[in-house]
């Protein structure tokens, strides 16, 4: 019985280790879309200082979508596992 317990514990660990790398490869994109929210919005705040606060409005709702994928991503895995 022991060589089928140690199968099924190098077995749940593999999978727990696949799903942690899947989800650091799901990161790259919401971390790029972060960074170009922030990129852009001080971009625009430089070109129209007087819309500065608009500007910073809708960055933070972007951002904040944005990290909502991430959470997401974060979240699904053990949905479907259980």
């Amino acid at each position: 019985m022991s060589a089928i317990a140690a199968t099924l514990a190098a077995t749940q660990t593999l999978s727990i280790n696949i799903g942690a790398v899947g989800y650091g490869l799901a990161a790259i994109g919401p971390g790029i879309g972060i960074g170009l929210v922030f990129g852009h919005a001080i971009e625009a705040m430089a070109r129209q200082p007087e819309a500065t606060g608009r500007i910073s409005l809708y960055m933070w709702i972007g951002f904040s979508l944005t990290e909502a994928l991430a959470l997401i991503g974060l979240v699904a895995p053990f949905i479907f596992k259980y």
